[in-house]
């Protein structure tokens, strides 16, 4: 009667203000995906060419195979939207938290993430470090040493611009369930 059933899982892609999220969730989804970027009203808010931000939350889905479907909801990334995180983790089967790895602020940022959702939920948690071809990046060890004492988060390199490399990131974190 039912027949094959559609498999629906929540991925949350949360981390720093310019790390990434925006643009992962856009290259990753199959539709087009719900944004709420809106121009940023500070200018000591703009972060290079970065003159937008996400207000509430971007959302995208794609498909595993033919009954299974993964949906993307991205945090906006400015600690004045902090409690956006705590809507949108609720129900997550697995998380991406992005770094930008020229904003050691980022770090700190990742930090405190991984603090509160390992603290609701225990689910795997991925770390993809953005902007890594960047001059005044930190390396992926150096990184990996100022997270601290998280053994079980993998910390990887990604490319939130290059669908692939969104998706091996993903890969990487649904093989951990």
């Amino acid at each position: 009667m039912f027949g094959n059933r559609k498999k629906v899982f929540k991925i949350l892609v949360t981390g720093s203000f310019g790390s990434g999220k925006t643009t992962l969730v856009r290259n990753l989804s199959e539709i087009d995906p719900v944004t709420t970027e809106k121009k940023i009203s500070q200018k000591e808010e703009i972060k290079g060419d970065k003159d937008t931000t996400t207000v509430a939350m971007d959302m995208g889905k794609f498909r595993i195979g033919d009954d299974i479907e993964i949906h993307l909801f991205a945090t906006p990334g400015q600690e004045r939207f902090d409690f956006m995180v705590d809507i949108l983790k609720r129900g997550i089967i697995g998380a991406v938290i992005l770094v930008d790895a020229t904003d050691p602020q980022s770090v700190k940022d990742a930090e405190k993430l991984i603090k509160k959702i390992s603290s609701s939920y225990e689910i795997p948690i991925i770390v993809g470090i953005t902007k890594t071809d960047m001059l005044n990046a930190k390396s992926i060890e150096e990184i990996r040493a100022l997270l601290g004492d998280f053994e079980d988060v993998l910390v990887e390199p990604v490319d939130p611009r290059d669908k692939n490399s969104g998706k091996e990131l993903l890969i990487k974190l649904l093989s951990q369930l």
